[in-house]
């Protein structure tokens, strides 16, 4: 029986020590998540600069065709202006010659 004892000692022992190919995949497993962990503080804790430079540019690009709408407006309401004046003094020309 003692044979049988020590090989049984021995399957137990070879069957307790983890393969290299399982070793090999819990170090991998380990570094990824210790990544993991740093890379979500990074995340948390980095500011957000990206986030107000974004809201900032919007808010430029608004503020830049709110502008560009504005002066068309004006210049619409100039060109109109001259044309009225260049209709009125052709009216004011045609009822002198008419005279």
């Amino acid at each position: 029986m003692s044979k049988i004892d020590e090989l049984i000692t021995e399957l137990r022992a070879r069957d307790k020590k983890p393969s290299g190919l399982v070793c090999f995949l819990a170090l991998i497993g380990a570094i990824a998540a210790i990544a993991a962990i740093a890379y979500a503080v990074y995340r948390h804790c980095a500011p957000k600069y990206l986030e107000d430079f974004e809201d900032e540019f919007d808010d430029d690009f608004d503020d830049y065709f709110e502008d560009d709408e504005e002066e068309k407006e004006e210049l619409k309401e100039e060109i109109k202006e001259e044309i009225l004046d260049e209709l009125k003094e052709e009216i004011a020309a045609e009822e002198d010659s008419e005279e």
